[in-house]
């Protein structure tokens, strides 16, 4: 469903999901979550995690995707290695990316959160290109969303811990908040 008060961030290449609801009304968009992506994993090319979002991929093209070929799953955003954004899900819908996940005794982090995927692995590091975009992204939706303070900017392990790990040891939280 797209409607007129949908919000895309301008200059982002549009690449519509299926994988999104709305939001309980209750919820006050005051979280953002930052992830890591690649796929098949540790691969940083192709098209596979745009198809992947859109429920797309090739289960045969991969073993990798074999495993994950039911998963119904999006980030609002995406970077990639080049600093390129796709914005997956308008920043008001529900994007289904955190999981089970629970941030300060609040459960169903989806319901109150944005997430930016950042194309990459646990175990490589992110490039400059990459920092740059997610700060301007950064800047944007903390305009969009002042109750998104610096404290309410966290990883995917902050929420889910023990269950995931990105975006990783490689993610330069102090570069990254510097930015902002």
């Amino acid at each position: 469903m797209t409607v007129s008060n949908d919000i895309w961030l301008p200059g982002v290449d549009r690449t519509p999901s299926p994988n999104f609801d709305d939001r309980p009304s209750s919820e006050e968009i005051d979280l953002l979550v930052i992830h890591n992506i690649s796929l098949p994993p540790g691969v940083f090319q192709g098209d596979a995690i745009e198809a992947f979002f859109q429920n797309r991929l090739d289960s045969s093209s991969h073993p990798y995707f074999r495993e994950i070929a039911d998963l119904q799953v999006s980030a609002h955003l995406l970077v990639r290695r080049q600093g390129e954004a796709q914005q997956f899900v308008a920043l008001n819908r529900r994007a289904w990316h955190a999981g089970q996940s629970c941030f300060q005794n609040r459960e169903r982090c989806n319901d109150f959160s944005i997430g930016i995927e950042l194309e990459g692995s646990d175990e490589v590091g992110f490039e400059d290109a990459q920092y740059a975009t997610l700060s301007k992204l950064t800047r944007q939706i903390l305009e969009l969303y002042p109750a998104i303070s610096p404290q309410r900017i966290v990883g995917h392990s902050e929420i889910a811990p023990g269950r995931k790990t990105d975006p990783g040891p490689h993610f330069d939280w102090q570069r990254y908040r510097d930015s902002l």
